[in-house]
């Protein structure tokens, strides 16, 4: 029997012989079996040797491809020693907080960018402390020269406002603030026989110092809660809102206001036009011989009609030689009452309307000998409002019903125009006229002294002229016709100045 297949090992063939002599019909005989064996050892001599130049071709192979490959591992295993110093060294150098020139030039970059972040979150803590905080400075100059026959010497005077608001870290929805100013100046202005002032924006401390003492007064100082109604609501909601106000403060800025004829440093300067003359020329508003008061203010604003809005405000401030100055401020304060809305009208341009009521317990008599204080009480109105672009026409009407004062009726009228009709958009034109009309006890008490004159009367015109946003410069020209309602005066006409610096 031939096997025709190579026998991978003894006992496979040991196997096979076995099985073949199993399937003989007849059993091989001894000469069969040693030429079987024979060829068996063979075949297994010729597979060793195969196998042996097998593996030797395998390590020939191998020798060969990593003769092949040794370079290339050899450059990237140099390749990974360099990446694993340069890390460590990263990794060394990022332990220091300091920049050194030795250390790798991405540490450094790194450093110096989180020293940027580190500063520039700095830089951001103080902004952010400093949100929301708002203050200004102004430097007010005013040069006037009286003119004609009964004219004075001609003054210069000017006055320094410091201001800053504070915001309070908020309860709730209440958001609350303190509002500082600081006031200081020299010079008197220009006096005239006249109920009004030529020049409001006059201050100068009294009390013997001298003309050349400059001080400082803290003039206004004063809180103010605003708080979203109703109580618990939504606040983003809200159309309501209360405000609270105490302190030290200018009852002016909260009643009375009116936006073209309300700021001495920058509109009309005669007193008659910057405040209504019943509580400013004539006195009763009350407050200290500086403008400021002690004093309490709520006001409730309800902006659910939005444009048109609407506002009630109650002060009560104290008033008189006493009460200003806090001595007596709580008996008989001076109480005002307001109520305004902000309308639109004449094409839908804005418009605000003030009414008002006050009562002053403290008031003086237009008899400077009588020093007894007495009751006052008058009404008033204030109104602006828009009717072109750049046109703004403003009026005041106040109304004295008890009380012996010098003029019992003031009535105030005029325009602000804008420059951006002469392409002037920063300049304004300001002109007004006044009429105070003097009161039946007053020419009762000067029948004998003074020609009855009726009324006094006033006009002013101004120019703004603006050189730059802080800088402005206003020639103005004043009239007074029959001053004090003397009809036997001359009239008084004044010439003025005003220079102006606003930051």
């Amino acid at each position: 029997m031939r096997v025709s297949w190579p026998l991978k090992s003894p006992a496979a063939a040991v196997a096979l012989l076995y099985a073949s002599v199993s399937a003989a019909a007849a059993p091989p005989s001894q000469t069969d079996l040693v030429r079987l064996v024979e060829q068996l050892n063979q075949r297994m001599e010729r597979l060793e040797q195969h196998n042996a130049e097998l593996e030797r071709e395998l390590r020939a192979s191998r020798a060969q491809q990593a003769d092949a490959k040794t370079p290339a591992a050899a450059d990237i295993e140099k390749r990974v020693q360099t990446l694993e110093a340069q890390q460590a060294q990263v990794a060394a150098s990022l332990e220091s907080d300091t920049i050194s020139e030795k250390e790798p030039e991405i540490t450094a970059r790194l450093k110096a960018l989180e020293s940027q972040a580190v500063s520039a979150q700095s830089a951001a803590r103080k902004v952010e402390a400093f949100e929301g905080i708002t203050a200004g400075l102004s430097l007010t100059t005013v040069a006037q020269k009286p003119l004609g026959a009964a004219s004075g010497s001609s003054q210069l005077n000017y006055r320094g406002d410091a201001y800053v608001s504070l915001p309070l870290a908020a309860i709730g929805d209440i958001e609350h603030s303190v509002f500082a100013q600081f006031r200081l100046g020299q010079g008197s202005g220009v006096s005239a026989p006249s109920f009004s002032s030529p020049n409001s924006s006059a201050f100068q401390l009294d009390g013997g110092l001298r003309p050349d003492d400059s001080v400082a007064l803290l003039a206004q100082a004063w809180y103010q809660a605003s708080i979203s109604l109703p109580f618990g609501g939504y606040k983003p909601h809200s159309k309501q809102t209360l405000e609270v106000n105490f302190g030290k403060m200018d009852p002016f800025v909260f009643f009375d206001q009116n936006p073209v004829a309300g700021d001495e440093t920058r509109q009309f300067l005669n007193s008659a036009f910057v405040h209504n003359p019943l509580l400013d020329a004539g006195g009763d508003i009350g407050v200290d011989a500086n403008g400021f008061s002690p004093g309490l203010r709520l006001s409730y604003a309800n902006v659910a009609s939005k444009p048109e809005t609407w506002r009630l405000s109650l002060g009560v401030f104290g008033a008189g030689a006493n009460g200003s100055n806090y001595q007596r401020s709580l008996s008989s304060p001076l109480v005002m009452l307001q109520a305004e809305t902000e309308q639109r009208m004449f094409r839908g341009l804005v418009g605000t309307y003030r009414i008002y009521a006050w009562r002053n317990a403290q008031a003086s008599h237009f008899d400077s000998s009588l020093t007894e204080p007495e009751h006052h009480s008058g009404w008033g109105i204030s109104a602006d409002q828009r009717v072109g672009d750049g046109v703004t026409l403003f009026g005041r009407y106040g109304h004295q019903m008890q009380g012996h004062v010098s003029f019992d009726r003031a009535l105030t009228l005029g325009a602000d125009v804008n420059g951006s009709y002469w392409s002037r958009g920063g300049d304004s034109v300001g002109l007004a006229a006044g009429w105070l009309k003097t009161s039946q006890n007053y020419r009762d008490f000067t029948a004998g002294t003074t020609p009855a004159g009726g009324a006094e009367r006033i006009a002013e015109l101004y120019y703004r002229f603006r050189i730059n946003p802080q800088f402005e410069l206003s020639p103005s020209f004043q009239y007074i016709g029959n001053p004090a309602g003397d009809g036997s005066v001359e009239a008084v006409k004044i010439l003025g100045l005003r220079a102006q610096l606003t930051y």
